[in-house]
Parts: structure tokens; sequence; C-alpha cells
């Protein structure tokens, strides 16, 4: 039975020119994302994200790194078949966000055409989604150790 929230996770890794993130195409809609999904019975948010990143990459997570990133998604884009069980009045689901560092390769699932490696700047570019962006800010904040002060007086 699905539960009523989503994972996001961003596959990174360290490359000859610095930190990379994995951006992944979808193939059902043509728009760059990270690995979603939503989880599962009664599986934690990083249970189902350890779990996605397993379907959606074939790859063994085993340091995911919780992010303090965290949307919500309106229900509009579910299948009929995953909300039926939630209460009524559930009009939007939490998004958390995780990061996990990538040693090996990905083996990608039906979902998805492609995946790239790509710097923090053109990750940025070429996602589709806002909560990817923001997600993807922290975690690049986080992996740099920077914190953006041009808005401090």
């Amino acid at each position: 039975m699905r539960a009523p929230f989503q994972i996001l996770a961003i596959p990174y890794r360290y490359g000859e020119t610095g930190i990379e993130y994995c951006v992944f195409h979808r193939s059902d809609f043509d728009q760059w994302q990270f690995i979603a999904g939503g989880g599962e019975d009664s599986e934690t948010p990083t249970e189902a994200a350890k779990r996605e990143i397993w379907e959606e990459s074939g790859y063994v997570a085993e340091n995911v790194v919780s992010l303090k990133s965290v949307c919500h998604i309106p229900t509009d884009i579910f299948p009929y078949k995953y909300l039926y069980n939630w209460p009524s009045d559930t009009y939007v689901v939490p998004e958390y966000s995780f990061g996990f560092l990538c040693v090996g390769d990905m083996v990608l699932s039906h979902e998805h055409t492609e995946c790239v490696w790509l710097t923090y700047a053109e990750a940025k570019e070429k996602l589709k989604w806002d909560s990817n962006r923001t997600a993807l800010y922290e975690l690049n904040c986080i992996l740099t150790n920077k914190r953006n002060y041009s808005n401090e007086k």
C-alpha cells in the first residue's frame, strides 16, 4: 500500500573536476530529475529512499544522508490507485530529500532512459522541479561547506 509521502534522492560522487551529481531522464515524461518515489506500507522515509535508490538505479546506498529540504507535492499528480487508501482530505504529501555517495555503477530501471553526471551548475540548469533544485542546493552547500552570504548587508 502506498504511504502518503514521497522521497527524493540525489546521487553524488567526487569526479576529476570536483563534485558531480547524477540527474535522470524520465521515460514517461520529457524531464530531468533525481531519483523519486513514494513510500510503501510502514516504511520510514529513509527506508523508502534506500528502496527507491535500488529500484531506479540498481545501486545499494549504504550511507543515505537526510536533508532538511522538504517540499509538498499536490496529490492530483498521482494515479487514483495510490490515493484510494489515503484520508479524503489529503491534498498534499511531503517529499523528503536525501543525498548519497555513489562509488559504483548505476543500472537504470525502466523509469529512466538515461542518466548523466553533472557539475552543480549543470545539474541545477537541467532539473525541471524547484524541489530538486532546492535539495541540490542544500546538498551542495553541505558537501562544499559553503553558505551564500550575498544577501547580507
